[in-house]
């Protein structure tokens, strides 16, 4: 059927909508207090809704559902994790990072050991967080491709420049206000998505039910015993907690957002609150892939991957209106995400590389740097898009996995900061070395990428205890 002229006009009027108001915040951006914590003064709420939308990204909404078409739902087993995760942040990390005045997670790791240390923490964050948004901008190309013809370059060039825009002019309080506003639209489209589907099923839910529940598709427990399944309940809980642990108290882009609060007791109830909200969004993704496979019946090479089936159902299948209203959804997460990457980067990037090395640089130099910060990004994160064409399988999984292979060492760092006294600095370096030497190993073998994190963080917590133990400062 594919897009009329009332579908583009939605897309175009939420893409020039969005960065309309994003640039409403440009005029409030006075200090790098401003511009990369948004003055500390975000309400909970909106800090919830928008640590949501940077943990949810075009390869969520577009990858998720077609995880569940091949499979079924124990995912959510992961996704229990990731709110058994935010518990743990809550009650040994965050109180640290409340304590002073701090712009970054590493400057937690520079008051504990060093500076040396924190210069390879954010080092190590500014390297894979980039590899991992490649990938993420990278699957925009597969929606607006489908949904609008353009070549895949352009699509990713559309959306990058547009996200820019607003993040380079408003800082992380627009990329906060409009992480909000996309949220609500995201969700939004995919219950109307939901809804759709469910009326174009032949017999509705009745018949959805019968049909997945008859070929396991609605599973969601997987209490198999083994080590080598990449979703049982023993993977998904402890490794969903442990990836959580790392994703949302060591790494910049979640924890830039944490520190944005008004004071610790409204961190927390943000932190906790999304969890409750990401459950419930992983299962309404998961239940369309659900519906997409009783829909279809067919294998998921026939749309030749997986990530491409409900993109294709939304051109292909959805009443106009309702699938530009959904188009422009799945763009709304990809620009809340790219925005939070951005501007995360960028404050990692000028907090702890550049302040540090010029301490006395006026405010109005280090505005400049820090905007030019989020240009220089943004083109990398365009290049590094570009090259993952054709060159990733399920995009969530890819994304997952890179993230992984750092989280471990960050978090096995962070830890020996937090629960140990005896840990010094060039002792956690030598546990941080082994930690990611070992993760980088794990990517080349059939051990799940759910188990990655765990073991990375035990190995750097054991050998930067021991060889603290053996080494003195």
């Amino acid at each position: 059927m594919g897009l009329d002229k009332l579908d583009l006009a939605i897309i175009a009027l939420y893409l020039v909508g969005i960065t309309l108001f994003g640039l409403r915040f440009r005029k409030r951006q006075q200090s790098l207090r401003d511009y990369f914590l948004a003055g500390r003064d975000i309400p909970w709420w909106a800090i919830g809704l928008s640590i949501v939308a940077a943990e949810t990204s075009t390869l969520t909404i577009i990858s998720i559902p077609g995880l569940a078409y091949d499979t079924n739902l124990t995912f959510l087993q992961v996704v229990m994790g990731y709110v058994v995760g935010r518990l743990v942040i809550s009650f040994v990390l965050l109180p640290h990072y409340f304590r002073g005045d701090l712009y970054t997670a590493y400057e937690l790791i520079e008051r504990r050991f060093g500076r040396g240390l924190r210069s390879l923490t954010a080092g190590l964050f500014l390297l894979t967080r980039t590899a991992a948004e490649g990938v993420r901008v990278y699957a925009v190309s597969i929606v607006v491709s489908i949904a609008l013809g353009t070549g895949e370059v352009a699509s990713i060039a559309i959306i990058t420049v547009l996200t820019l825009i607003y993040t380079f002019e408003g800082g992380l309080a627009a990329v906060i206000w409009t992480d909000v506003v996309q949220t609500v639209i995201y969700v939004g489209g995919t219950l109307v998505g939901l809804w759709t589907i469910l009326h174009l099923v032949p017999g509705g839910w009745s018949a959805i039910h019968a049909a997945a529940a008859g070929a396991g598709k609605l599973q969601v427990f997987d209490f198999t015993p083994s080590f080598w399944i990449p979703y049982t309940f023993w993977a998904g809980v402890i490794g969903g907690t442990f990836l959580t642990t790392a994703s949302h108290g060591t790494d910049q882009l979640i924890v830039q957002r944490l520190l944005a609060a008004r004071s610790r007791k409204q961190s927390v109830t943000a932190l906790l609150a999304s969890g409750v909200a990401v459950l419930f969004q992983f299962a309404l993704f998961l239940l369309v892939g659900i519906m997409l496979w009783a829909y279809y019946r067919v294998p998921s090479a026939a749309f030749g991957k997986p990530d491409r089936i409900y993109p294709t159902f939304i051109v292909s299948r959805m009443p106009h209106g309702i699938s530009g209203l959904l188009i422009a959804a799945i763009l709304a997460a990809a620009m809340s995400n790219l925005s939070a990457a951005l501007n995360a980067l960028s404050s990692s990037s000028i907090m702890d590389f550049y302040v540090r090395f010029r301490p006395h640089a006026d405010e109005r130099t280090r505005m400049r740097l820090s905007r030019l910060s989020t240009l220089v990004w943004a083109l990398l994160l365009f290049a590094l898009a570009v090259l993952s064409l054709h060159k990733v399988g399920r995009v969530i999984e890819v994304g997952l996995q890179i993230a992984s292979v750092a989280y471990g060492a960050l978090l096995g760092v962070f830890l020996l900061g937090v629960l140990t006294r005896k840990a010094n600095q060039r002792g956690a370096m030598v546990g941080m070395l082994f930690g990611f030497s070992v993760e980088l190993y794990l990517w080349g073998t059939h051990v799940p990428w759910t188990w990655w994190v765990m073991i990375g963080t035990i190995v750097t917590f054991a050998v930067g205890y021991a060889a603290s133990s053996l080494t003195h400062e």
